[in-house]
């Protein structure tokens, strides 16, 4: 089994609905109940920013912070993570004009948020991506790079400065300055970069598709079958130089359609996840709500096993209404398989009755107006 990363203690200040909060856990699976808009997922969210990123909503940091409250938020927490026991607190100061998030490992300020990953992986499932499969391009590539980035934590530092690249090449080509130096240089940082970024997301999606299939018989939950479109399809088996080379010569070729279209045309950035049910060989945009709800989770849920695979620790699962619009027997083989990845995991809903086939493996809490009771 992977070793269980665990929360033992989670504080807030002055964050979304919380004045202040305080809860203790004992490394057994966290239960969340109570009505809408009490603050379930607030505490959730709170938890997600224990990764780099803005968290499972995405929030502008400035909107996290309580209102009327003057201090910025902060959350600190304690933990028993990848490297043994830690404490870490984040948050921001609203005296700092620019309203970055700081960060705190064992009473030391980290050069970046990315030693997050050092000592824990954070994995979430939320209501808002229950559209994934029929929204738009950009927020499945979103989807695929967080799944990459718990495997490998360099993932997130090439996808920013590839944007980088593209934006300064964008600039230069907008203000008419074709001079092939500049650009030349650009282009083979670019396309060093993308093919990284293309090379990862194959990677873990190969992983991720033998993983699935092991799995097909025995799992609750239908099986999906993933691959990539958009970028290089189909060519990456061949040399990563000579993919890059060929990438780098499209970037030269297109300078003056990419000028007149005023963005960059090829790239990762342009890549699209798609999905199918494999048992009934369908695109997935193309099933029942519930079916794509069940492919989604199904496949959350094997990424979280991968993860604990490769890296030996089991990440921490953020499942936001997970047990919404399930029977009573989809529920309970959902919270085995769950209680089989061997770690701690975080669950939301309204009623804590649905949880009843936990039992003993996990604590439940009642969420009240900004308070939480145990």
């Amino acid at each position: 089994m992977p070793h269980k990363v665990s929360l033992s203690r989670l504080k807030l200040t002055d964050f979304r609905n919380y004045a202040s909060a305080s809860l203790s856990f004992d490394g057994r699976h966290v239960v969340l109940t109570g009505d809408n808009g009490a603050g379930k997922t607030n505490l959730m969210e709170a938890v997600s920013f224990l990764s780099p990123g803005r968290g499972l909503r995405r929030a502008a940091y400035g909107d996290i912070t309580r209102v009327h409250a003057t201090g910025g938020f902060s959350i600190f927490v304690e933990l028993d993570g990848m490297e043994g026991d830690v404490e870490i607190g984040t948050g921001i100061d609203a005296s700092d004009e620019t309203t970055t998030r700081r960060l705190r490992i064992n009473g030391t300020t980290a050069k970046t948020v990315d030693e997050l990953t050092d000592h824990l992986r954070v994995l979430w499932l939320t209501p808002a991506m229950d559209g994934l499969f029929t929204g738009g391009s950009s927020e499945r590539r979103r989807f695929l790079d967080r799944l990459v980035l718990s495997l490998d934590p360099e993932h997130g530092r090439r996808a920013s400065d590839f944007e980088r690249a593209m934006r300064s090449r964008n600039r230069l080509l907008d203000e008419g300055r074709f001079d092939p130096s500049w650009l030349s240089g650009i282009e083979e940082q670019m396309a060093s970069l993308g093919i990284a970024m293309a090379l990862a997301r194959q990677e873990m999606l190969g992983l991720l598709t033998r993983l699935i299939e092991e799995s097909r018989e025995t799992s609750p939950f239908p099986s999906a079958s993933l691959q990539l479109s958009g970028f290089m399809d189909g060519q990456f088996s061949r040399p990563s130089v000579d993919l890059e080379d060929e990438y780098a010569a499209t970037l030269a070729a297109n300078r003056y359609r990419d000028a007149g279209a005023g963005r960059t045309l090829e790239g990762p950035h342009r890549a699209d996840l798609i999905v199918h049910h494999r048992e009934k060989q369908m695109e997935a945009a193309r099933c029942s709500t519930g079916e794509q709800k069940a492919l989604l989770v199904g496949l959350v849920l094997a990424h979280a096993r991968l993860v604990g695979n490769l890296t030996g620790h089991a990440p921490v699962l953020l499942l936001d209404e997970i047990a919404a619009h399930l029977d009573e027997g989809r529920r309970a083989a959902l919270f085995d398989l769950i209680d089989g990845l061997g770690g701690q995991a975080f669950m939301t809903g309204t009623d804590h009755q649905m949880f009843a086939a936990l039992g003993e493996r996990a604590q439940f809490f009642t969420v009240a107006d900004g308070r939480v009771f145990e």
